[in-house]
């Protein structure tokens, strides 16, 4: 009677301990019948409360249930001590392995959200610019690969309605490369160039005027080189672009033809330094009048308004009109100071260095590293090298430095000296 005392005793403690373990004890039956044989009983863990017991175990006596929870009968000490160590070593490791597991997805969710919200930032930092300027461009992008077959239709409805326009301005513009790349050609090999060819280039030059002129003869196109309007009705935005566009390239043929024109005097008239002013004080004259001569074309563009507009069209004309005239105005003056110091030059004929002794000449070789030829007026620079004054002259149009020892020699460059006229269209 003692010892089944102290066996209920022990065993209500162990209940006890049992309710407050978030784990309970419980018989495993596939390990039953091996136990019995050798220990009488094996305990494993698992997460719910049992209710059931076995009936009975060998080598003991069988104790009956109380309020449903499981008496364990215990044969001896040993046993017992080794199915508690092994199922608390088998509790720790499954709880190390449940612990690992959840840690284990956790860190890997934490650092699949960590590089998923990372990605973002690391492309805008190797980018170099924020996401937004991104999307922005994308969104333009998109647009216009969306919208480009409307494009596509527009440009070939506008081609189609100017069709005579456009063929007309591209027309000019090649003849004005031909004809400005060969008259450089011809002014840079001084006596080599061929009075053929400048004549070529007068006639074509003046045939392309002529021939413009006389296939829009009715438009009296030729009115705006004397700044009268021509009789272009109706007088829109597009008609004035091409007017004022036509008017400048026919200007400019005008110029390159007067150059033809020196290219044709013989050197003794007109020495190759003297041409070279002279080329110089034609361009800056032709962009002169090149600036004046779309004046009252647009003048009267801005003025003209539309009956239904009344009063308050022609004011708002008129005041856009008296803004414009204060603007060329500006630009004129801008463009004066320029006239004014190739006017100055063309005056004075400087020369580009000191003249060169004959000594100079004797140690220099008596030929000019430019032409090749003995040398005719020379002219020692700054770093004592010796040239032909028109030869550096020409070198001077187009550079600042020397050509042997590439030495500054000025601080600016003569334009136009060289026979070149300036590409600039002026369309205001």
């Amino acid at each position: 009677m003692k010892l089944q005392t102290q066996y209920d005793r022990s065993d209500s403690k162990r209940t006890l301990k049992s309710r407050e373990s978030p784990t309970v004890m419980q018989p495993n039956s596939s390990e039953l019948g091996a136990h019995q044989a050798g220990h009488g009983l094996s305990l494993t863990l698992l997460p719910e409360l049992l209710t059931r017991t076995p009936a009975g175990a060998t080598g003991g006596s069988a104790i009956p249930e109380t309020s449903g929870e499981v008496r364990v009968p215990i044969l001896s000490s040993g046993p017992w001590e080794s199915c508690r160590g092994g199922a608390s070593s088998r509790r720790s490791r499954a709880s190390s392995r449940t612990s690992s597991h959840s840690h284990s997805h956790s860190h890997g969710g934490g650092h699949q959200h960590s590089h998923s919200e990372a990605d973002p930032a690391d492309a805008d930092l190797e980018s170099g610019e924020p996401s937004t300027s991104f999307s922005e461009l994308r969104y333009l992008f998109r647009w216009v690969q969306k919208s480009l077959p409307f494009i596509i239709i527009l440009c070939a409805k506008l081609v189609i309605q100017h069709a005579q326009g456009l063929a007309v301005g591209v027309g000019l513009f090649t003849t004005f490369l031909y004809a400005n790349k060969n008259i450089q050609t011809q002014v840079f090999l001084q006596d080599r160039r061929s009075k053929i060819e400048c004549v070529w280039l007068l006639l074509f030059l003046a045939s392309s005027t002529l021939l413009l002129y006389y296939t829009f003869l009715t438009e009296t196109l030729y009115y705006c080189l004397i700044f009268l309007s021509p009789a272009v009705e109706p007088l829109g935005f597009w008609e004035v672009l091409w007017v004022v566009g036509v008017t400048n390239f026919t200007l400019k043929f005008l110029i390159m033809g007067f150059k033809c024109l020196i290219l044709l005097l013989p050197s003794k008239l007109v020495t190759y330094r003297a041409q070279g002013r002279w080329y110089m004080l034609t361009e800056e004259v032709g962009q002169v009048y090149q600036a004046v001569a779309p004046t009252p074309l647009w003048f009267r563009y801005l003025v003209t308004y539309q009956k239904v507009d009344g009063n308050t069209g022609l004011t708002l004309g008129v005041l856009l009109a008296l803004v414009y005239f204060i603007l060329k105005l500006l630009g004129l003056y801008g463009q004066w100071g320029s006239f004014q110091k190739t006017v100055r030059i063309f005056l004075s004929g400087e020369h580009t260095g000191a003249a060169a002794t004959r000594s100079q000449c004797s140690e220099a070789g008596d030929i000019c590293p430019i032409c090749q030829a003995e040398y005719r007026d020379p002219r020692a620079l700054l770093c004592q090298h010796i040239f032909c004054d028109e030869c550096i002259a020409l070198w001077f149009n187009r550079e600042k430095v020397c050509p042997l020892c590439r030495t500054a020699i000025t601080d600016k460059v003569h334009k136009w000296r060289d026979g070149a006229t300036s590409p600039y269209l002026q369309i205001y």
